[in-house]
């Protein structure tokens, strides 16, 4: 990866909605190397996909909270723990980690109430675990955007 490459990540990251041409004068390419550059990027899976960033208030899951959790450490019992994560909407970021917790889950509900319900039906009674921590988000100080790319 060259530092043409480099510019196309940083400034897709920044806006994924430029159109090729757009992308192309800001990084000083012609417009079929900007889009050679970026089907290659695509297809090596560097970029690995396009997406819009929603206001979660907006679409009724203001309320996050980063859960932790301990899972019995077998492999059986972790990848169904893991299977089952993949079928629960309201964690919209699930992490396996070394050591303790073994688990960081982020969350995104409508309300305290929504959340407690989430707790008691599924997130306890999932397999292996045997212990959750919630830790409520008063206020996101830094929003995630992107990856730093070096120039």
């Amino acid at each position: 990866m060259d530092r043409i490459d480099r510019s196309i990540l940083r400034e897709l990251q920044e806006d994924g909605r430029l159109t090729n041409l757009e992308l192309a004068q800001r990084i000083g390419l012609s417009a079929s190397a900007c889009l050679r550059r970026v089907r290659q990027l695509e297809e090596d899976g560097v970029i690995q996909g396009y997406r819009a960033v929603i206001d979660p208030a907006a679409v009724g899951r203001g309320f996050e909270v980063l859960v932790s959790i301990e899972v019995r450490r077998d492999r059986e019992t972790v990848e169904a723990f893991e299977e089952a994560l993949r079928d629960i909407p309201d964690v919209i970021e699930a992490h396996r980690l070394f050591g303790s917790p073994g688990c960081l889950l982020r969350i995104a509900v409508a309300d305290l109430a929504a959340y407690e319900r989430l707790w008691i039906e599924r997130l306890t009674s999932l397999t292996g675990v045997t212990e959750v921590n919630s830790q409520i988000i008063m206020k996101r100080i830094k929003e995630p955007r992107g990856l730093p790319v070096e120039r």
